[in-house]
């Protein structure tokens, strides 16, 4: 996959500035970039690592303050982030292909639906009454339980676990080792028994567009549903607690976790490594800082940063205060 500058100007529609010769092979990230590689420019703050870049070319925000240089060439674009991501579309290579649509060391029971298109990889198990509908993905490995729905164009990577009566959108990618409702971390203390199992026999249901990372957990309800809706993305090793309500949008980050029964509204961002306490709820267009603990509402569009969370210029208030203490102590 060789393009020249123009034919990769073609897609992202942009300005070019400047000119050069190469032919681009590769996008590579601005530090790393030989002359025959593209780069890009999201943020002024790196505009000084071109100038030691072997990049023949970079994308680049129209704001640039920098001149791209002999042989070498910026593509103007409205946002470089979203451009970039075009381009590597363009690069991307295939994915991992199936010989036959469905292995035959798949386990598939004689009641599935399948879709047109869809292909199960080998060693997946389809149990009793599960719907796949057109050209979903099910990589090697896979487990998908009793009664669940799968949406068309779903891709499901090795070694995902999609629980009985849970229902995923079209257009949903599950990164490998996810498990999509496993029972909700529900006891209570009894004198006879010590620690009492609560039943869980709710599920999950998860809409369109959503993309949930490798090793993360989302509950299944006690009683009814944990809800996930349409495009929200959820990264590495998050932990969703049971009867949690995610509303359209929302980003959670490394490591985070929601208790059960947290509700959050559209747009809403979650912070790597934060800790949401159970039964919380967080307005549209929230943002909780990276390693915060919630323990209360947040009302919609404030940022919260700290241990506990409270306001972020309250937090960095704090913080500042605390800095001179120790500064001032030590003199």
């Amino acid at each position: 996959m060789i393009y020249t500058l123009e034919q990769i100007n073609e897609i992202l529609k942009g300005e070019i500035v400047g000119e050069t010769s190469q032919s681009i092979k590769a996008p590579e990230q601005l530090e790393r970039a030989s002359t025959s590689e593209i780069s890009f420019i999201g943020h002024k703050k790196y505009e000084k690592l071109w100038l030691t870049s072997k990049a023949c070319a970079a994308v680049v925000n129209q704001d640039i303050s920098i001149e791209p240089g002999e042989n070498r060439a910026f593509i103007k674009v409205k946002n470089a982030d979203i451009a970039m991501s075009q381009v590597l579309e363009l690069f991307a290579p295939p994915k991992p292909l199936f010989a036959i649509d469905i292995h035959p060391s798949a386990t598939v029971d004689s009641s599935v639906t399948i879709g047109s298109g869809t292909q199960i990889g080998a060693g997946s198990y389809i149990g009793p009454n599960v719907v796949l509908g057109e050209n979903v993905t099910i990589y090697p490995n896979v487990t998908i339980l009793d009664e669940c729905t799968i949406g068309k164009n779903t891709v499901i990577w090795p070694g995902a676990v999609v629980r009985e009566r849970c229902h995923l959108g079209t257009d949903c990618i599950i990164h490998p080792n996810a498990t999509i409702g496993a029972d909700g971390f529900g006891f209570r203390p009894c004198n006879e028994r010590g620690l009492v199992k609560i039943p869980q026999i709710g599920n999950v249901i998860i809409g369109n567009w959503v993309e949930i990372g490798a090793n993360t957990c989302v509950d299944r309800g006690k009683f009814s549903s944990t809800v996930l809706g349409d495009g929200c993305k959820i990264d590495n090793l998050v932990q969703i607690g049971h009867n949690s309500i995610l509303g359209k949008f929302c980003v959670m980050a490394g490591n985070s976790g929601l208790a059960g029964s947290v509700t959050l509204g559209n747009g809403v961002i979650i912070g790597g490594s934060a800790s949401i306490k159970d039964h919380t709820y967080i307005g549209d267009g929230a943002i909780v800082g990276a390693g915060s603990g919630v323990t209360g509402n947040i009302e919609a569009g404030k940022t919260m940063l700290g241990y506990p969370a409270v306001e972020a210029r309250d937090a960095l208030k704090q913080w500042a205060i605390l800095k001179r203490l120790v500064r001032d102590s030590g003199k």
